[in-house]
């Protein structure tokens, strides 16, 4: 069939949880939306595809151009954001500890990042394999955003998830690459788990109580590697330190880890 080359659809839920009942509000070629979430959902998809498109020659996610469908306002006060494996999924937060989750250009393509790395190494959701899939949508997700906003390594903020916090909450964001364990440290989140050193490495039971092997916690320590890495070569971090990165996906397997 022939490369659909990313088109995007938004369907929104009505704060509903059953995605096949949502109602298509976007589309490619379709009228703009008074929605501000569905506006920033489509522009999203729009930055990350044409992302990975310009730098990388990618084809959407899968390399073949795969539609990227995304629903908003899922469920009532739904804290997440989430790539389930053919579709992104966006909660409004619960206006408490987090707002809409559209607000933040690095999560929807940290969360999209998932969709190529699936295709491309389908690196195991556990342990080290799981940590580099989390760092893996990290750096993207800092790339898309320093690449719209044309920052060089020294002027990117490397956080991600600046701008889903509501301002009652004490914190920069949900993680940092340039200072893993650093992003917040206040009363109701606590302090920021993420080593930033493999002498660091958190060991947790590979189970979904202790985040897979700390899939989220650990992946501080590649996250770190790349930030180094970018600040270290200079210039704009999607150039040769996001190549490297990118290359090296492809050539994982599943049970890659991180040496």
């Amino acid at each position: 069939t022939a490369s659909a080359h990313g088109r995007r659809t938004i369907f929104d839920c009505a704060t509903g949880t059953f995605l096949p009942a949502a109602t298509v509000v976007r589309t490619e070629d379709g009228p703009a939306s008074a929605d501000d979430s569905v506006s920033r959902a489509f522009e999203g998809l729009g930055s990350t595809r044409d992302f990975f498109n310009e730098i990388f020659d990618r084809d959407s996610l899968d390399g073949r151009g795969m539609r990227l469908n995304a629903y908003v306002h899922r469920g009532a006060g739904y804290n997440n954001a989430f790539w389930d494996g053919s579709q992104m999924v966006f909660g409004d937060g619960d206006g408490v500890l987090f707002t809409d989750f559209t607000n933040s250009l690095d999560v929807i393509a940290h969360e999209l990042a998932h969709g190529v790395t699936e295709f491309a190494a389908g690196l195991q959701y556990h342990n080290q394999s799981g940590a580099l899939n989390e760092s893996m949508s990290d750096v993207f997700g800092s790339l898309v955003k320093q690449w719209v906003g044309k920052e060089t390594a020294d002027q990117a903020d490397w956080l991600i998830g600046a701008d889903i916090f509501t301002p009652a909450i004490g914190a920069d964001a949900l993680r940092s690459l340039k200072a893993p364990g650093k992003a917040y440290n206040n009363p109701t989140l606590g302090r920021d788990p993420q080593p930033d050193h493999m002498s660091k490495y958190v060991m947790l039971p590979d189970t979904d109580d202790d985040d897979n092997g700390g899939v989220h916690i650990n992946s501080g320590i590649p996250n770190k590697a790349f930030y180094l890495t970018a600040v270290g070569i200079g210039g704009f971090a999607w150039e040769a330190p996001g190549h490297i990165w990118y290359t090296s996906l492809q050539a994982s397997s599943p049970s890659t880890n991180f040496q």
